[in-house]
């Protein structure tokens, strides 16, 4: 079973990396979980990084080549498999397949997916759920981006008061990058602390709404 968010945050704090990784689903979350799980790579000598990615023309081969190279360089080696469309065809889910059979030792696969919806799951990504770590990151629902935007702004440093996060929520209108950009903006035109709904009313720009008229301004 893919592992909640939560699940993963403890996860990625673990001093070992699994032999393979699949983060699917909203490309800035999964971007940003990524790059997390990069950092706790190089912090645990994964020192070595090679990307492949897995356009239409893509070689399959490649992934078993990769996985068998020797290494130079580093002890410990990071696959980083780009696989933007979420489906990697009957030989790309062999290959994933036979590298989920028979992991190399000290090398990790990363495989990040940028769409995904349960039409996309199969039995390759129920066979790498099963030996590594599967994670899905969706867009919150509605009811949830108060409680998404007071974690986002936590994670930044900042606080705000509920009638300061639902002003935030109204001005995005559920655009994810729109509102990471506002509260990493929050965050240089503030500073840490707390922030009241008057204080986020001067400070945030509509992000959900434009002008077009006002392009040439």
């Amino acid at each position: 079973m893919p592992l909640s968010t939560n699940q993963w945050t403890k996860a990625l704090a673990a001093d070992r990396l699994d032999s393979v990784y699949l983060l699917a689903g909203d490309e800035l979350l999964v971007l940003e979980a990524a790059d997390a799980l990069r950092a706790q790579a190089r912090k645990l000598g994964y020192n070595e990084r090679e990307v492949l990615e897995a356009g239409q023309h893509f070689d399959w081969d490649d992934l078993a080549r990769a996985g068998a190279s020797m290494s130079l360089f580093a002890s410990r080696r990071l696959i980083d498999l780009r696989l933007p469309t979420g489906r990697p065809g009957i030989d790309g889910a062999k290959a994933i397949n036979a590298f989920c059979a028979d992991p190399p030792p000290d090398v990790t696969l990363l495989i990040t997916a940028l769409e995904w919806s349960s039409k996309h799951d199969g039995a390759w990504s129920k066979k790498l759920d099963a030996s590594g770590s599967m994670v899905v990151f969706n867009a919150p629902k509605p009811n949830e981006w108060n409680a998404w935007l007071g974690a986002r702004l936590a994670s930044r440093g900042l606080s705000a008061t509920p009638d300061a996060v639902a002003l935030l929520a109204e001005r995005v209108e559920g655009n994810l990058l729109a509102a990471a950009q506002e509260v990493d903006k929050l965050l240089v035109l503030h500073g840490e602390g707390r922030i009241d709904a008057a204080e986020m009313e001067n400070l945030v720009a509509d992000s959900a709404r434009y002008d077009v008229f006002k392009l040439t301004d």
